[in-house]
């Protein structure tokens, strides 16, 4: 199955290299998308340099601006499928993301619409260098916006997720309104809204290796607003939704 990794990048120019590397060795056909925010760290240089070594592995979209994790991935969808993709992964570019859970991803695809590396399933774990505080915050967070939109997965908030083409296809992403973190909520929560089949992977949530973290507290007090929005946006298709079993390791 053709996999396309889209990876929406801004300064990420210390970890592009060697995350590229390690995608192109997995025993997977897939290729890797590079969205760049115009980074002034040389990011879409970089990718541009990448992608001669690797013509047929590695594309890049250059964006004037920093316009945001939203319309980057709305991009990325597309020019995933003009590539051919059949299944289309969102991944972060710091490293956060382990590569390898990629094989054990794309085995669960055929049988489900979508899969979450999830850090709140058996098996699943936050960086243990983080500050106690830290490890509360994220997991509160992520328990606020399943307790808001009455959501059962474990874990809404992971950016780590590979779809089957045809279901983002299907889904109205012209309808999804969140930019920043809160658009990987609501992007979530419209596919348990279409009763798509979700199946949750454990993954180890790793501080980022290089670079400076794009979380502040600003876009945690924005998600948690937020989410009311979305809730309420959504009330049309939660009148249609029918209980179902999210699968979880």
């Amino acid at each position: 199955m053709p996999i396309t990794i889209v990876i929406p990048t801004y300064n990420e120019a210390e970890n592009l290299p060697n995350l590229v590397s390690a995608l192109l060795s997995l025993p997977l056909d897939l290729s890797v998308l590079v969205v760049d925010d115009d980074s002034p760290d040389g990011t879409g240089q970089i990718a541009d340099q990448l992608s001669a070594q690797h013509p047929q592995k590695v594309f890049v979209l250059h964006r004037v601006g920093k316009k945001g994790l939203r319309s980057a991935y709305m991009e990325g969808f597309r020019k995933a499928f003009e590539i051919g993709a059949d299944a289309v992964v969102q991944m972060d570019a710091d490293f956060s993301h382990d590569p390898a859970v990629l094989t054990d991803m794309a085995s669960h695809i055929a049988s489900c619409d979508v899969v979450i590396g999830s850090r709140y399933v058996k098996g699943g774990s936050l960086d243990e260098r983080w500050p106690a505080w830290r490890k509360l915050l994220s997991a509160f967070g992520n328990f606020y916006a399943r307790t808001i939109l009455s959501f059962p997965l474990r874990d809404v908030t992971t950016g780590y997720r590979m779809w089957r083409r045809e279901v983002l296809q299907k889904m109205p992403l012209d309808r999804i309104r969140s930019n920043g973190y809160i658009f990987l909520v609501e992007m979530a929560y419209v596919a348990y809204l279409m009763n798509y089949k979700i199946h949750e992977v454990p993954i180890h949530f790793a501080d980022r290796r290089w670079g400076k973290s794009k979380m502040s507290v600003r876009i945690q007090l924005e998600a948690a607003v937020r989410i009311w929005d979305v809730w309420w946006h959504y009330r049309d298709l939660r009148r249609k939704v029918h209980p179902f079993e999210v699968n979880m390791q």
